[in-house]
Formats: C-alpha cells, structure tokens, sequence
C-alpha cells in the first residue's frame, strides 16, 4: 500500500515564495474551500507534476512556475511503500528531480528519464491515467474511466489487477521473437548470399579452367576500342577550345560595350532632363507677359530673345540627342553580339565538360578490364586456392542451415509463450475472474447512493445498463448527475479492486469539485456517508466553493489570495 504523507509547493502556479503544505494523513475527511482562482486545486495539479511531471490540469510544465517570481518553483512530497521512505523533489528553474529512499538518493547518475520510469514501474506501479482513476475525481479535466478508449481502460484494469507484468513480459517475448525472426531472415540472406557465391565459385573455377588467351585478348580488344574513343573525345575539345579562342578575339573587339551603354544612357538623361527645363522656360515666356510671382510686366524684347535663345537651345538638344539615340543602338548592338558569343562559349566549356566525362568514364573502363586481365593471369597461376574457397562455402552454408533451424525451433516457442501472454490470454482469464467482484462492487455503491440500476462491464470493459423501467442503457445515455454516480462508484471500486489485490492500494483520495457540477442534492448526502462510513481506509480531500459543508467534514482548509498570491488561510478542526 502507498501512503502518502504530505506535500508541500512554492513558486507555483499562483502560490509564491512560500511553502503551502497539506498533511494527507492526519484526518479522514478534509474540505478544501476557497473562491475562484485562491489556488484550492492547485494540489491537484501540484501532486500530478511531482510525481508524473505533469500538471493535473491542461497546463503546459512552462506554465506551471509562477509568473510573478519566475523561478524557484518546487514541489515535495513524502509518502511510504513496501515499506519503505520515499522523497520526492520536482523543480522549475532550475530543473530539479530527486528520489530518496530511506533518506539516501536514488540513481543520482541515472537521467531524469530513466528515474520516472523507475518511480512509475516498480515504486508507484502506476502510470498517469491509472493513478488518476484511483486517486482522483475531478469536474473539469479529469477522464472519468467510461470516457476512456478501450485501451486505456484496459491499462488501468491491469495496472490495478497486477497484471501488468504480463504486458511487460509479453513484450520482451514479442522483442525476442521479433530479434529472432530478424535473425532467420540474415540467416536466410546469409544462406542465400553463400549459395549465390557457391554458384559463383563453381562457376568461377570452370570459367578459370577455360580461360584462355582468347579471352584476355578480347579485353585487350576493347582496350583499344576505348583508347580511340579517348582521343576522338580529347580531340573534339582541342577543336571547341580553339574555338573558343578565336570567339574571344572577337569578343575583344566588343569589349566595353556595356560600360559605354551605361554612360550613353546616363548622358541621355541629362540631355531629357535639359530638354524638360528648355521646354519649361519656353512654355513660361511664350504664356507670360507678366510675372506671376511679383506681377512686374516682362519687357518685350527680353521675352523675344529669351524665346529665341530658347528655340536655338531645343534645336541643338534635339540634333544631340538624335545622335546619341544612334550610338546607344550601335552599342547595344555591341553588346547583344558580345552575350551571343559569350552564349557561344558557354556552349563549348559544356560540349567540353561533357567529352571529359565521357573520357574518364572510357578511363575508368579500361582499368577495370586492365584489372581484370592481370586476376585472369594471377588466377591462371593458381586454382588450388579457388577450390579450397569452394570447400569453405559449403562448411559455411551447412553451419548456417542448422543454425537457422535452431531459430525456427525457438521462434515456435517464443510463438506459444506469446499466444498465451497477449491480451486474450491468461490476462482475460484473469480479468475474467475479478469481473464479477468489479461488478458486484459497482452495483453495490450505486446501490448506497439509491441508484438501481445494474451496471456490468464485459471482458472488453463495455458497459450493459439495465433498470427496472428500460432494458438497455448506456453511459452516455445518462444525466450528468446519473454519469457523476457512476464515476464515483467505479472509483470507489477500483480502490477495492486495488486494496484487494495490494497492488495500487493507498490512503489518498481527492474529488474536486464534484459537488459544485452535476451531483445533486440526495446525491450528495449519500455520498458524504459513503466517505464517512464506508470508504474507512482512506484520507479523503475535497475540493468544493460550497461553505455550507464545513459540519460536514473532520477539518476545512481555507485557500485565499493575499497579495496577488495563493496561500493557505486557515486549518480548521471541525469539533
């Protein structure tokens, strides 16, 4: 059994930088009260994160420290199993993860990873959804167990039935069966790979025996035949680059006609923008007699010459600007005949690149085939060795043939083993024998909370709902205060299946909030006496924002904001 102890927090969410501490074992029945946002279930998710480190609530880790002090985020818990002290640490800037044992540390060189799955396999032996369907009820986050996927409550089932260990050790069969079938098929490969070179050698030794100068001369042949191939292709590019060199004499005549195109370009400019201020003065003088800006008459013959001035100016602008219009298309002449031969190069270096793969491939030919005359020669020299190398392949391949059938020997045991150990096997047997305690419990507490219906879960943990008034029901087909007395009859279940089987067995429960949504008010008092009366094994936390409960309950923690953060008020011992 888990006893959990106490669990303190700082620095986060809401609280600050100070320790809120709630001690889970020294009374039955405890009532956590305060308004909205005063950190009354920031418990919960303080308990999820120090042990799964993950908050109870969508919450992402990075949201959990607070946002006012931005650091130091801690949460601590003890708790006792298998007789045994345990201390937890998790913190937030800086990162922290400390497990003790007995007041010694655990695994301090094993990484963050290895020790949660350390805490969660053989110290909890929960994960996260099971620990959640035996510890926790809550209204808003929280996945009640009818609302899981037919894996996952299939998880908390085993995790609770113990049986977990199957799964485990089912895997390592299915890891062993799929090493094994892995090593068949390179067994195989290597059968065949050895027969394929078997096939080769003989094949090899028979050529060996027939080989002749014929045969090395008909390489030598297509030496030849590639050593012309070569020079053809080496004089073709002396070809290209000559060409090429003969372009770029002509380019050298065309040279500069791009950086004369520019300054063309730059003076014909100039000469527009002359030509606009002309234009200008000339509209002004020929339109104005009188200045517009001081209203001074403009003497005649002034007006008359400037005009003039103006017109021989334009006439001039207008013969340069015609001559210069005919050396910018000279010079763009240029220079399109200069892209053109440089198009004309380009084409030639790659005509040449291409001839230089196609030589180092006719090179590359030639040494193989130079490299496989002189094997012919040396192997002529020789065949003893070759067939001494047959002999080997045919050890090689009668080893591999019974090592292959050793393999299929143990995968058909590995295959019965794993036929017994999946999900259809000793573990349904099992689920099969602990459904009619599951059942008859969940009956039972629907019963003390005056709920008659018969509520059964099958060997795939569908549910059958059947009442005096209607056959067949289901949980979804349900009110929201029906489907809250169902959830609260499985988890009070699943802690019997748990303390029956000592396997997730402990002292905590906590229910948020679940008086405040869907239970109603004859459910409610039903429910009290559960806890009260029934559910004697256990330190049960409530969370609620009703105040009119407190005579309810044996003590009432009171969280509050003070000061922009949550804090713990108040104890109260309800006499």
């Amino acid at each position: 059994m888990i006893i959990f102890k106490n669990i303190r927090w700082k620095n986060f969410l809401s609280t600050g930088d100070h320790f809120s501490e709630v001690d889970f074992e020294k009374y039955h029945t405890n009532l956590i009260i305060g308004t909205n946002g005063a950190g009354k279930s920031t418990m919960l998710d303080a308990l999820t994160f120090v042990l799964f480190n993950k908050a109870f609530r969508k919450i992402n880790k990075s949201q959990l420290i607070n946002t006012t002090n931005e650091r130091g985020c801690l949460v601590e818990i003890e708790f006792s199993a298998n007789n045994r002290d345990y201390f937890v640490r998790r913190g937030i800037k800086p990162n922290i993860f400390d497990i003790e044992v007995n007041g010694n540390p655990l695994h301090k060189e094993a990484d963050d990873r290895n020790n949660q799955r350390l805490l969660e396999e053989s110290i909890l032996k929960l994960n996260y959804k099971s620990f959640t369907q035996i510890v926790i009820l809550g209204s808003s986050t929280f996945v009640p167990f009818m609302q899981l996927s037919g894996s996952n409550r299939r998880e908390v089932i085993e995790d609770l039935l113990d049986i977990r260990i199957f799964s485990a050790m089912n895997s390592l069969i299915k890891e062993n069966i799929r090493e094994r079938k892995e090593h068949t098929r390179s067994l195989n490969l290597k059968k065949d790979n050895i027969k394929d070179k078997m096939c080769m050698q003989e094949n090899f030794i028979k050529e060996l025996e027939e080989q002749s100068k014929e045969n090395i001369q008909e390489k030598n042949e297509k030496i030849k035949v590639l050593n012309i191939e070569v020079d053809t292709h080496m004089e073709h590019n002396q070809l290209k680059e000559s060409s090429i060199s003969d372009i770029v004499k002509e380019q050298e005549d065309l040279s500069g006609a791009g950086e004369k195109l520019v300054k063309l370009n730059n003076l014909k400019g100039k000469i527009t923008q002359k030509v606009s201020t002309i234009t200008k003065e000339h509209k002004f003088f020929t339109e104005n007699k009188v200045c517009p800006t001081c209203t001074q008459d403009i003497e005649e013959s002034f007006r008359v010459n400037r005009i003039a001035d103006v017109q021989t100016k334009a006439r001039e602008l207008q013969k340069g600007f015609k001559e210069l219009e005919e050396s910018i298309k000279t010079e763009q002449e240029r220079e399109r005949q200069f892209n053109k031969l440089s198009k004309e190069i380009t084409k030639l270096n790659n005509g040449i690149s291409q001839n230089n793969t196609r030589i180092s491939g006719c090179q590359r030919q030639i040494r193989d085939l130079e490299s496989e005359i002189q094997k012919l020669t040396d192997q002529l020299a020789d065949r003893n060795i070759e067939h001494d190398k047959l002999a080997e392949f045919k050890e090689n391949l009668q080893k591999t043939i019974e090592d292959l059938a050793t393999k299929r020997d143990e995968i058909v045991h590995y295959d019965f083993a794993y036929s017994l150990l999946k999900d259809d096997g000793v573990k349904t047997k099992i689920i099969k024998k602990y459904l009619p305690f599951i059942n008859l419990q969940v009956n039972r507490y629907l019963q003390m909370m005056d709920f008659y219906i018969n509520f059964t879960l099958d060997e795939e943990f569908n549910e059958t709902v059947k009442s005096p008034i209607h056959e067949d029901f289901s949980y979804s087909s349900f009110s929201e205060g029906e489907k809250m007395r169902i959830d609260l009859a499985l988890l009070f279940t699943w802690r019997e299946v748990a303390r029956v089987k000592n396997s997730a067995n402990t002292n905590l429960l906590i229910l948020d909030e679940i008086f405040d949504s869907s239970l109603d008010g004859f459910g409610t008092d039903e429910f009290l006496k559960i806890i009260r009366f029934v559910i004697k094994d256990a330190n049960i936390f409530v969370i609620s924002h009703k105040t009119d409960l407190h005579d309810k309950f044996e003590s009432v923690i009171r969280f509050d904001k003070v000061k922009g953060f949550s804090r713990m008020i108040s104890h109260e011992t309800v006499e």
